[in-house]
């Protein structure tokens, strides 16, 4: 039985989380479809694009993503302190964004003079719209929808185009961080769609590659900062270089017609966190498989389970393998 997305999103254990949504009707549906030949790649490029620009409205910050032909992964972080610093305006501006709102709140924005009755209403609109801002299962649907809605107006249909529900998978420590995003970034190579990890379009990695031939890190993609660190900024507890190269490592690794093993000293990412090469190579292939709703070492998944009274812990593969 499915759990409820309200069990499987917790920001108390993690901020970190997977989630996965697939198309539906036929196979192929955002890339070429193999009966009537059509290609429909260019509705990949529609997803980066709102993907990208919800990173700029909501405060959930983007930390990989995929666009394959027919799901898309991404990996996001919930910024509970951005949202609490917002104001009651920046509030309803991020939200007019995507919708209407109210008359009252419309009428707050352009700055009229509203009675106290009115105040209160647009104060409690605010917190509403604030909580959805912060909330992935809003998220996904802010991108998802606009998505169907394009494809199906293209296809002159009605009817579903992603599945009901987004599969999500909570990364409860640093290990089990950046396992997911090398699976998610290294997803084109195990597909065979690209040769190279920074070749591979419509991901996260193409794109911090690319800002990093101009010394520069996406400012719609939660950035790189390095080592954790008291009074550090926000941004990923790893250093952008140091990712770069464990990502091309191991995607030169993992092609069919290639062997090899890495060597840990030359990562400095897998020494910190005491990953072994054999493990890392283990994981980051094979993720979905490894994996159940809950992801990290041993010690996080128990914490885990006790702060959620669970008597059955979650799969233990991946425990096993981030050591």
């Amino acid at each position: 039985m499915a759990q409820p997305r309200s069990q499987q999103i917790s920001v108390t254990d993690t901020a970190y989380y997977h989630c996965i949504s697939r198309c539906i009707r036929r196979a192929f549906l955002c890339g070429e479809d193999p009966i009537s030949g059509d290609s429909y790649a260019h509705r990949r490029g529609w997803v980066e694009k709102r993907l990208l620009f919800l990173a700029s409205v909501f405060s959930i910050d983007v930390c990989a993503y995929a666009v394959m032909s027919n799901h898309l992964h991404v990996v996001l972080h919930i910024n509970l302190d951005k949202a609490a610093q917002w104001s009651t305006l920046e509030v309803l501006q991020r939200w007019h964004k995507l919708h209407k709102g109210t008359l009252f709140t419309q009428q707050y924005v352009q700055g009229e003079v509203l009675s106290e009755f009115a105040l209160s209403l647009v104060e409690a609109s605010a917190e509403t719209f604030r909580n959805r801002l912060m909330d992935i299962s809003w998220f996904m649907k802010e991108l998802n929808e606009p998505i169907a809605r394009q494809a199906n107006a293209e296809d002159n249909c009605t009817g579903r185009f992603w599945e009901g529900r987004f599969k999500s998978q909570a990364l409860l420590d640093e290990a089990a961080l950046i396992a997911c995003m090398a699976y998610v970034d290294l997803n084109p190579l195990r597909a065979n769609i690209s040769d190279t990890p920074e070749d591979s379009d419509f991901t996260s990695l193409k794109k911090r590659v690319d800002y990093a031939k101009k010394q520069q890190q996406p400012k719609r993609l939660f950035p790189f900062i390095g080592n954790p660190r008291e009074n550090r900024p926000d941004g990923l507890p790893f250093q952008l270089p140091d990712y770069l190269e464990l990502v091309d490592m191991t995607g030169r690794i993992i092609r069919d017609d290639k062997r090899g093993v890495i060597e840990a000293s030359l990562l400095p990412i897998l020494q910190r966190l005491t990953i072994s090469s054999e493990n890392w190579l283990c994981i980051v292939t094979q993720f979905g498989e490894k994996t159940g709703h809950v992801v990290g070492r041993e010690h996080s998944i128990a914490r885990y389970c006790e702060s959620h009274q669970r008597q059955r812990k979650p799969r233990q593969n991946s425990a096993q393998l981030l050591v």
